[in-house]
């Protein structure tokens, strides 16, 4: 072993010469997956950190529609402190009726906040910030509600049937991240102010939150505890300090879960790079191997001097990796800075950069292996002959054995480190099925080369196509190494840019066609009448359709608790809080049916529901099942009667569980409408709907779509970054392929050059060998990357699929010309090498 120390440390002598692709290729997956893991920690330790201050407090009660009643204030009040509160979506309008805004009113009291600390400009306390003065409550505005009614501080907006003066502009709300979806900006008014709005009619969407500062002693889960067994049929959902921003920590671990995917096929695609630079170096060595091997050194010695020499730089690039990925939160925090929805805590987070370091080791060694088990069996004869004949034996039988081990082993990693480990475990197993069909297609290709290169007639007669066929089936070719690399990384091309090609021609070419230009909620009943009126009155063309609405959440599924069913990942969305339910005697237009019958208009028995056949499916529900629902406290058991196929992309009135008529009656409620009014009639139509019936809150469609559009070019830009790590892998396992044969081909160029071949001819025959070797591998990148791409939109996404050629066909030009730019790169110092030198060394 120190004979093998000393002659490694003679060989780094050398520096990084031939090992660069190998560091970089390590280097640059190790460092997506510790990115993804430190930026993934460093938000939950904010949220672990700032748990209480993000719920505020150490217990959150929500209901909606209705305030809880005394009995239930006093078990509170006997738990700690009580802050009591509200939410709901409200129109804002000017005095003058000139500019209005849908917003987020949140209503406090005089405790809030329990944790943390509202930062005004100018900074007020809460007491004179909401005080009625002259019939004028007091109250705070984001900085971008003023700028859209165009107001300055100490002007008034009317809310509901009440006037408010903005004293304030929201500069931190410590509690916002927690709360749910924002349509609008915020408005922060006293909790007293909701009597003058006279928007708490029945039936109307608001969201009461009360939160607990415990008292001594008592904690989080004997609370829930206490509180759950005191009042079981209670409408309201509990949260503590352990779940403080759920949807934030589903969304980091979502993120995590894709850019760890991005990184495992970036390390997979750049094992194939260490295990082309690692051939190409031993290849590189084979005379001194040789000459080792022939004054007698063992096999053992041979594997001890190059693997200590491949562990140290594999060493180096995994530290690089560490670093780089380390990095990547300040970096994010620094350019991020207040658009992050929380302070992320910065510094070394040993568990990521660990499970890291360990993917970029076990991929290492799992691609070394193989080479450095050839160069230890293959005797010295076969040494000096490589020239003319390369290496073409396998490793002994052990180092077969403990690479299947090292596979193993990286694939339980990434299986049991991951957060989905069915998503990881699909991941590995198409990772595999692509890696092995990659390598038959290299198999064929170089075959079905062979096979050609027998006819010599018409143009496979010529010079050129002749030495492109040799080059394409001969041994120690690079067609394996440069399918590999260009197949795999040009997969994940092509399935992203027809993700986001379907994605975007659903957004821009059928939604706006489609969508309505408003959603109208909380109408009461009485109010039907008068808001087709007004309506008609200013748009006599728009289309409008309306339904009842209350919410409900799922509480029972087949009899089971909701919590303990296990339902697919793609509908987790519909337990999560209150859903939309509405009730129809009449199947409504539009929808249809997957399986069942709809229920006779006239129908009184037990109560049925039609459920969106996506979440039937989640649920595992089928016809006949049953389906438990607490609305307004109450618990409703339904049958299910019928499976709707819905297209929720068209942003119609559309509801994941319809009801029958008799589910619901009695039950408060409001109505919802779209209008789709003619183009220019919008305006008018808010206006004079929202002055008329001041309770009603208009959301404008056009305006969610721009932030949707928004947040998918986001998040499309954060695809296409990663995506680029993976290309990135795979151009530099494309190089170092190249790279590995550029020894031989030299050689093959002068011996050409001399037996009278000109430049022109090498030129046109590498340009055909490279040019089916990227025709080849692009097609088969334009197959299976549009195969995943179906699968991930109908099956993951539920969205609709339409093959896009132009996007493929780019696709497989790109593969054609990097491969050629790759060849071409490679091989140019070939042709200028001067004959005399390289002959005489031989």
């Amino acid at each position: 072993m120190r004979l093998a120390l000393i002659y490694a440390r003679r060989e780094m002598r050398a520096g990084l010469r031939g090992f660069r692709i190998l560091v970089a290729c390590l280097a640059l997956g190790v460092a997506a997956i510790a990115a993804s893991g430190s930026l993934r920690a460093a938000f939950h330790t904010a949220i672990a950190e700032d748990a209480r201050m993000l719920l505020g407090g150490d217990l959150e009660l929500r209901q909606s529609y209705r305030p809880i009643d005394d009995g239930q204030r006093a078990a509170l009040t006997g738990l700690g402190t009580l802050s009591e509160g509200f939410e709901l979506r409200a129109m804002a309008r000017t005095p003058d009726g000139a500019r209005r805004h849908l917003v987020e009113l949140k209503g406090v009291d005089g405790a809030y906040p329990l944790a943390g600390a509202l930062v005004l400009e100018p900074p007020l306390k809460t007491d004179e910030l909401m005080a009625r003065r002259d019939g004028v409550w007091g109250a705070a505005a984001d900085a971008n509600l003023l700028t859209t009614l165009g107001l300055a501080l100490g002007d008034q907006v009317i809310v509901g049937e009440a006037r408010v003066q903005i004293r304030a502009v929201v500069i931190k709300e410590p509690d916002r991240i927690a709360n749910a979806l924002a349509f609008g900006p915020r408005l922060m008014v006293s909790a007293a102010a909701l009597a003058d709005t006279n928007l708490d009619q029945p039936g109307s969407l608001i969201r009461w939150q009360y939160r607990l500062a415990l008292a001594e002693g008592v904690t989080p889960a004997s609370a829930k505890a206490r509180l759950s067994a005191d009042f079981p049929q209670a409408a309201w959902q509990m949260r503590d300090t352990t779940d403080a921003a759920p949807g934030v920590g589903r969304l980091l671990d979502n993120l995590a879960a894709f850019l760890t995917l991005v990184g495992l096929t970036a390390l997979l695609v750049g094992g194939i790079g260490v295990a082309n630079a690692v051939k190409a170096y031993v290849d590189g060595r084979a005379h001194t191997i040789a000459v080792l091997k022939a004054v007698g050194a063992p096999a053992r010695l041979i594997g001890g001097t190059y693997g200590t020499l491949v562990a140290a730089l594999s060493g180096l690039g995994i530290v690089l990796g560490l670093a780089v990925g380390a990095a990547v939160p300040a970096v994010v925090v620094e350019l991020a800075g207040e658009r992050l929805p929380l302070a992320a805590r910065t510094g070394l987070h040993v568990a990521p950069l660990s499970i890291a370091a360990a993917y970029g080791a076990l991929t290492a060694l799992l691609f070394t292996l193989w080479p450095l088990a050839r160069a230890q069996k293959v005797p010295a004869t076969a040494l000096f002959r490589q020239a003319a004949a390369p290496l073409s034996a396998l490793p002994a039988r052990g180092a077969l054995v403990l690479s299947a081990l090292v596979a193993l082993a990286l694939a339980g990693l990434a299986v049991a480190g991951a957060d989905r480990p069915p998503l990881a475990a699909a991941f590995v197993a198409a990772a595999i099925a692509i890696l092995a069909t990659l390598r038959g297609v290299a198999w064929g290709l170089s075959r079905g080369a062979a096979l050609a290169s027998r006819r010599r007639r018409g143009w496979l007669a010529h010079p050129a196509a002749r030495l492109a066929l040799a080059n394409l089936h001969r041994p120690g070719g690079a067609v394996v190494s440069m399918v590999l690399s260009l197949g795999l990384g040009l997969t994940v091309l092509v399935s992203v840019a027809l993700i986001e090609g379907n994605l975007a021609r659903q957004l821009g070419e059928r939604l706006p066609a489609e969508a309505p230009s408003f959603f109208f909620i909380d109408i009461q009943p009485d109010q039907l009448q008068p808001f087709d009126r007004l309506v008609a009155e200013v748009a006599p063309d728009a289309r409008v359709d309306q339904a009842p609405m209350v919410r409900g959440r799922v509480t029972r599924i087949n009899g089971r608790p909701a919590s303990e069913v296990t339902v697919a990942p793609e509908v987790e969305w519909a337990l999560r809080g209150d859903r939309g339910l509405t009730a129809s005697a009449t199947q409504p237009k539009g929808s249809r049916l997957a399986a069942g019958e709809w229920w006779p208009a006239d129908y009184d028995g037990p109560a049925l529901v039609s459920v969106d056949s996506g979440i039937a499916k989640g649920f595992g529900l089928k016809l006949g099942d049953s389906l438990g629902l607490n609305v307004l406290g109450r618990e409703i058991e339904l049958r299910v009667a019928s499976l709707r196929d819905i297209e929720w992309s068209s942003l119609n009135m559309n509801f994941a569980f319809i009801l029958s008529p008799n589910a619901l009656r009695g039950a408060p409620h409001t109505w919802i409408a779209t209008v789709h009014a003619p183009d220019g009639a919008e305006a008018a139509v808010e206006r004079r709907v929202t002055d008329a019936l001041s309770n009603v809150s208009a959301i404008r469609v056009k305006e969610a779509l721009d932030s949707v559009r928004e947040m998918i070019a986001n998040a499309d830009l954060a695809v296409r970054l990663a995506a680029l790590v993976t290309l990135a892998a795979g151009a530099l396992v494309l190089a170092g392929a190249v790279m590995a044969g550029h020894r031989r081909r030299v050689l093959d160029a002068v011996v050409l050059k001399v037996l009278g071949a000109t430049r022109g001819d090498l030129w046109r025959a590498w340009l055909l060998e490279f040019g089916v070797v990227g025709m080849v591998t692009g097609l088969f990148a334009g197959l299976v990357g549009s195969v995943a791409a179906w699968a991930i939109l109908v099956h993951v996404m539920r969205a609709d699929w339409a093959f896009l050629p132009l996007q493929t066909v780019a696709t497989v030009a790109a593969c054609v010309v990097a491969s050629l730019l790759a060849g071409f790169a490679g091989t140019f110092a070939a042709m200028r090498a001067k004959a005399a030198p390289l002959l005489r060394g031989e």
